[in-house]
């Protein structure tokens, strides 16, 4: 088994490896709203719609994915020429690590998904896709691309979805490729017939379709082990990792022992895309010159963390950090986050219609006044953030010798209290860019404050949120601890 201290290494190198990844691309869209009555034309509720949300789905959910992680993408699929492909090609614009070359194919649609939700639960998905095979034309333009993008990529990532992009000529053209120059290819395969596959470097089916393609059952470790090798010997392929949910994960080596790992997911909300994400993590290691255990590892410990997010979310290297942090500290470090896991965790929170409130500070030498400030600001609301000044941002308000505590003390200690969800670090002198991000239904202050006087303020009440001026414990401050620590040290 790799310790965990050997796969923090490897995550801090593989910022910027370039991966290539190829499949099925899609469009997720999400559809949310109330649903508080029934419908008189037939017994299904009436969803009254307040917001949409469109996300890449497909292989663009592992490229999305690979760029939260810090990696390089090349995206090479298809689409159709519809409205849905401008929405595509829209949100990839907001993605600068996916370089996408994507055919278009006219009179196609492309692939949409579109699932409709009241509070936290799926009414319904209505699917829009054409999952004929594309022709012998655009696979031969979609060859000429995959085989340019190669050059330069440190993996493959094949992701079959079953929609027609991944031809056996494209795949063989791919991996013959890939082989000839030492890169290595992973393919997350679709149906029985896992020969389509031949000559992957690792195959990466999850356990029902390991059973379904091999006809063995795969309920134990033993079992997921012998359908394992014989889905090897169907694809040629040098390794196979089967994810197996609750089980974790399974890698076994065509001339070496099966390694089994276990779930590190701790609270399962979704488990969308978790394949994608395990994906993602496993070919950007191996392109960051890790090996098959090492990438599994990472690849197992990113799958835990994507079932504890909503929807076809992403993992970031700050999750990952902290999910292989010691496990004295890992609770605490759980809820210390950067900006982007940050507003993914927000995101779950609204989805269960929780009320989110904030406050910020340094928080140098915490006091009773503190506590008190923290605990009203709780309250108020369901789940508070702290929006913490790093040292830099300390030292520019408050001089040199500031702060006493570091920035990742201080932050700990603030994770430490029961009172406090989530602590984010801020640089600049006020935590304005993290409230523009963040949008919360609750600001808190201390009433040694005035509403006009409080950073965003005016920006929590414009779009209908609340700003409270919490009491103050008098005789307590940072300021007046350490001078008094001073006079003490100077009378002795």
């Amino acid at each position: 088994m790799v310790d965990d201290g050997r796969l923090a290494a490897i995550l801090e190198r593989w910022a910027g490896r370039r991966v290539l990844c190829i499949g099925d691309l899609m469009l997720d869209r999400y559809v949310y709203g109330r649903a508080e009555r029934m419908s008189p034309e037939a017994p299904i509720p009436v969803l009254a719609v307040e917001r949409e949300t469109l996300t890449l789905g497909g292989v663009g959910n592992v490229a999305r994915n690979l760029a939260a992680l810090g990696g390089q993408t090349r995206l090479v699929a298809i689409l159709g020429d519809d409205a849905a492909a401008e929405d595509v090609r829209s949100v990839l614009g907001r993605e600068p690590a996916i370089e996408a070359r994507l055919v278009a194919v006219p009179g196609r649609p492309t692939t949409v998904k579109t699932r409709y939700i009241a509070g936290v639960q799926q009414l319904l998905r209505a699917d829009r896709e054409d999952t004929t095979a594309v022709s012998p034309e655009t696979e031969d333009k979609l060859i000429d691309i995959a085989l340019d993008a190669l050059e330069g990529s440190g993996a493959v990532l094949l992701s079959d979805y079953a929609k027609g992009t991944l031809g056996t000529r494209l795949i063989a053209a791919v991996v013959a490729r890939a082989r000839a120059a030492g890169i290595p290819v992973v393919a997350d395969p679709k149906g029985l017939d896992f020969t389509r596959y031949r000559g992957v470097t690792v195959l990466k089916p999850n356990a029902r379709e390991l059973a379904a393609a091999t006809g063995q059952a795969c309920a134990s470790d033993a079992d997921a082990e012998a359908a394992a090798r014989a889905a090897l010997k169907l694809a040629e392929a040098e390794a196979l990792l089967v994810t197996r949910s609750e089980r974790g994960m399974t890698l076994v080596e065509a001339k070496g022992a099966a390694i089994q790992l276990k779930t590190r997911a701790r609270e399962v909300y979704d488990v969308s895309g978790a394949g994608d994400t395990a994906l993602a993590a496993f070919g950007l290691a191996l392109a960051a010159g890790a090996t098959r255990a090492e990438a599994a590892g990472l690849a197992n410990a990113a799958a835990g963390i994507v079932v504890g997010k909503v929807g076809t979310a992403v993992v970031y290297p700050d999750d990952l950090a902290h999910a292989l942090a010691s496990e004295t500290l890992a609770p605490l470090e759980a809820k210390i986050m950067g900006l982007g896991p940050t507003l993914d965790k927000i995101a779950h929170w609204r989805a269960r219609g929780l009320k989110v409130g904030f406050t910020n500070g340094c928080f140098d030498l915490i006091h009773p006044g503190h506590v008190s400030l923290l605990a009203q600001a709780r309250g108020a609301c369901d789940r508070l953030i702290v929006g913490l000044n790093t040292d830099a941002s300390v030292r520019r308000l408050k001089g040199e010798g500031r702060p006493v505590n570091t920035e990742v003390a201080r932050a700990i200690v603030l994770a430490s209290l029961a009172t406090v969800d989530l602590v984010v670090h801020f640089d600049e002198d006020t935590p304005m860019h993290l409230l523009e991000a963040i949008r919360p239904d609750l600001l808190v202050k201390g009433a040694d404050y005035t509403i006009d006087r409080v950073v965003g303020a005016d920006l929590v009440t414009s779009y209908g949120g609340t700003v409270l001026l919490a009491d103050l414990k008098a005789g307590h401050s940072t300021t007046g601890t350490l001078a008094k620590i001073g006079r003490k040290g100077t009378s002795s």
